[in-house]
């Protein structure tokens, strides 16, 4: 694959996709794949994964490190997992406010941005036929039927949260697959998204003021050791699934493009903003109570808007924010190309 020459404002509009990329892992239904795709880059994310390798270890270990950075793409993958990881400690924690307290608005503003992503892949797509019909349906079925899936309960063991990383990354790796909602489905969502990386914040916030208590406290170090896991798992899965998803793209593009469109529109029904949570109780209506004191999520009850409600126009509004959002990206993009 032939890299893209870049100058310094592409390399800022990288960093800036990173951010866009972590952003939507966060949000369950959202795939940070879907910005990935829709932004042009993502094969290219791909490709750079895959190269690293064998060979990229021993250009590592025999301190060639420029082979290296050049061999792996690295000032593509830096700025695009530094853009990530500032996510995780600004963006991340703004849409945590904004879905506590405008939920139904960001719900409609990712709505319409994968109602534009589907748009604009689509318009892109141009080999439909029976067999890409039939695999793009699949995709749509598969999608469809995560979102009706009931939550497992938290599980901290080390072994599953190392699994709960390499499952998580699906959604840079693969378009359309939220790894963030498929954390929600295996119970571990808030510990490893909310929790863990809320004691990482704090720790690193107390360390900057001198305070060191926090390496005493047993709660904080668990849930340190448990985010360190995550991340290794994460790692382990990114660069596997790279590999696998280059070679599936390689010889099966049209049908692997046609999945992809599948598993976005299925994920329509993830992110649906008229919905009510409903959660976990026992025989007495009693809420039930994670280890971190979270209400225990069951699914959610999705309903049509009602059109009486002012709430409902400002839904309505966002979704079509959102996707003409994407429509003018894509059209940011054409003119670029031209």
């Amino acid at each position: 694959m032939k890299r893209p020459h870049r100058n310094r404002m592409d390399y800022t509009f990288l960093f800036l996709k990173g951010l866009g990329m972590g952003a939507a892992n966060k949000v369950p239904g959202v795939s940070g794949g879907i910005v990935a795709f829709v932004g042009g880059f993502y094969e290219e994310f791909i490709y750079s994964l895959k190269k690293i390798n064998h060979k990229a270890l021993l250009l590592l270990v025999s301190g060639r490190f420029r082979s290296l950075h050049q061999y792996i793409n690295g000032s593509f993958l830096l700025l695009l997992l530094l853009g990530m990881l500032v996510s995780y400690f600004s963006v991340s924690k703004i849409l945590d406010h904004l879905l506590e307290q405008y939920e139904t608005n960001v719900w409609a503003s990712f709505f319409g941005m994968i109602l534009g992503s589907i748009y604009y892949i689509g318009n892109q797509f141009k080999h439909w036929n029976k067999q890409t019909i039939g695999f793009g349906l699949l995709g749509l079925l598969v999608g469809i039927s995560l979102s009706f899936l009931e939550p497992a309960t938290e599980n901290d063991h080390l072994l599953f949260v190392f699994f709960c990383g390499i499952i998580s990354v699906s959604g840079m790796a693969l378009p359309g697959l939220s790894g963030s909602f498929i954390l929600m489905i295996l119970g571990n969502y808030v510990l490893l998204l909310v929790d863990s990386v809320n004691a990482l914040y704090d720790s690193m916030a107390s360390l900057l003021s001198g305070d060191f208590s926090f390496l005493s406290d047993a709660t904080t170090s668990r849930k340190l050791k448990i985010l360190g896991i995550f991340t290794l798992g994460s790692s382990v899965g990114l660069v596997s699934l790279s590999h696998l998803i280059s070679y599936v793209l390689k010889k099966f593009n049209d049908i692997t493009t046609a999945v992809i469109i599948g598993f976005i529109s299925g994920s329509l029904g993830v992110v649906w903003p008229w919905k009510k949570t409903i959660y976990k109780t026992d025989v007495l209506g009693t809420l039930i109570i994670d280890s971190n004191e979270n209400p225990v999520i069951v699914n959610y009850e999705r309903h049509l808007p009602d059109l009486k409600e002012t709430d409902t126009y400002w839904g309505l509004f966002w979704i079509i924010s959102g996707l003409l959002f994407l429509i003018i990206l894509e059209y940011y993009g054409q003119r670029k190309k031209k």
